[in-house]
């Protein structure tokens, strides 16, 4: 996206993530059923590690040069995470739902083998059905018959979170480079690592523990249902908002006593915006409380765009970690 500065690329790099997403999500779901002392399990993960490698290596080039690579390596990781859930676990419910989300965890994968042979809106077009497809497996398909350690679950969508936002202070480091170290530079670099210790701590507030009880309180069907939506879906426009707000970040490293174009000031705000939308669904879903703070903060964020058209991107920067620096301070008085 930050070589492709343009609304196609901010699209295409939100495809990949998607695709990349829902793989990490699925063997979320894996690694918490099959028995990780069996030697098969634990060299059928190594090999899909590789894929997935093989898949990140491919990914600045997923639809250019590297589509076909990208495609066939992202096949290998889901027809390994069917294959382990198949053989990992011994428990007939698992396998009998694993047997019915197989036929769209295959095609939405074997559709972007078609989409490498495209381009433009047409490879586009073909990543966007496959992706619907995939989604749809479990949205539609249900999700009866997994089992589910809401302790385990929680804690690795927990650490994702974790990870995405300490990638966004490296971005900070990678757009820093070959750049003068002048005072507008290093304020814009300490304010982006403000943003996102503002969005780690309202993400990892006293509420998330009530969301592990809510879930351990919850069986079968209805517990499996929540933790799909309240993590594997939702946790995806949260993770898409850090990485939005890290090329936003990026763009204002590079560009601080000038306005940003049209993409970077939506990446900037907008990514801040999608965060805490996507976080306030997600405590709306698994606690049914709202979050009155977190939407008026998104929504100042939004209006921060216009804004960042006009100004210099080092003042749009200021007033959005103001605005998460105002959350930060507000809550605590409410939890």
């Amino acid at each position: 996206m930050a070589d492709d500065l343009s609304w196609g690329g901010l699209l295409r790099g939100m495809l990949v993530l998607a695709a990349i997403w829902w793989a990490w999500a699925a063997y979320a779901w894996l690694t918490n059923e099959v028995d990780g002392r069996r030697r098969g399990v634990r060299l059928a993960i190594f090999a899909s590690m590789i894929a997935m490698l093989i898949a990140s290596l491919a990914v600045p080039g997923a639809f250019e040069e590297d589509a076909l690579l990208f495609a066939l390596a992202y096949l290998a990781v889901r027809l390994l995470h069917i294959a382990l859930f198949a053989v990992g676990s011994e428990h007939v419910s698992v396998r009998e739902a694993t047997r019915a989300l197989a036929p769209t965890a295959v095609l939405a994968p074997a559709l972007l083998i078609v989409a490498s042979a495209l381009d433009g809106t047409a490879q586009t077009a073909v990543w966007v059905v496959a992706l619907l497809v995939d989604y749809a497996g479990a949205g539609l398909r249900g999700i009866a018959g997994w089992r589910l350690s809401p302790g385990y679950f929680a804690e690795r969508h927990g650490l994702i979170v974790i990870i995405a936002l300490g990638e966004s202070i490296v971005a900070i480091g990678v757009g820093a480079e070959g750049i003068a170290l002048e005072a507008g530079v290093l304020l814009a670099a300490a304010l982006g690592v403000v943003v996102a210790a503002s969005l780690w701590w309202v993400y990892f507030d006293a509420a998330l523990e009530g969301v592990e009880h809510r879930l351990e309180a919850l069986t079968g069907r209805a517990r499996n249902t929540m933790a799909r939506d309240g993590f594997s879906f939702l946790h995806l426009p949260l993770v898409a908002g850090i990485v939005l707000l890290a090329l936003g970040v990026k763009k204002t490293l590079e560009h601080v006593d000038e306005p940003l174009k049209d993409p970077a000031a939506v990446a900037l705000c907008g990514g801040v915006a999608l965060y805490l939308l996507a976080d306030a669904a997600f405590r709306r879903r698994t606690l049914a409380r709202a979050e009155p703070a977190r939407l008026v903060a998104a929504v100042a964020c939004l209006a921060v765009i216009p804004l960042a058209l006009e100004l210099d991107a080092l003042v749009a920067l200021v007033i959005v970690a103001a605005i998460c620096a105002a959350l930060v301070a507000v809550e605590p008085a409410r939890i």
